[in-house]
């Protein structure tokens, strides 16, 4: 079963079962993805699926972010419980130890010495852990290792 399958079924499931949040959740996400295969006149694979639901966390994470400037628990809550929701979806997150591990080799592989490699070192990594890491953890980890060198 596709990941698109797998979230219309939990959709169906969600409405019969009236649970709201989550049908409301899994719609939005399925509206984003419509609305990227609608724009790019693609029909998205696993891949591009976990794309859409990444930015969909990002944003979310974003809102997390801009409620509690406003401080707005109310919609915190909401997001947060969002992104649990969604994450469901992905693969499993890799823990900033494993994360390190990957940086170090693609580090040595490429020969980066200094932050002049860093854009080379982010591609390179990102595209290793395609939706198994956060970019901003990454680009964290990246820019120590390449600082302390």
């Amino acid at each position: 079963m596709t990941l698109k399958e797998q979230l219309q079924a939990d959709l169906a499931a969600a409405m019969r079962s009236g649970e709201t949040e989550k049908r409301d959740t899994l719609r939005g996400l399925m509206a984003a993805i419509k609305q990227v295969e609608k724009d790019d006149g693609v029909t998205l694979d696993d891949a591009g699926i976990l794309t859409v639901l990444n930015k969909q966390i990002k944003q979310r994470r974003e809102t997390i972010a801009d409620a509690e400037r406003a401080g707005r628990p109310d919609m915190i809550a909401v997001a947060a419980a969002e992104i649990a929701r969604i994450e469901q979806y992905l693969p499993r997150q890799l823990s900033p130890a494993e994360i390190e591990t990957v940086v170090e080799a693609v580090i040595q592989q490429l020969g980066a010495t200094d932050m002049k490699g860093m854009g080379q070192v982010m591609g390179r990594v990102m595209a290793q852990l395609k939706g198994q890491a956060d970019g901003g953890l990454v680009s964290q980890i990246v820019r120590e290792k390449l600082q302390g060198r």
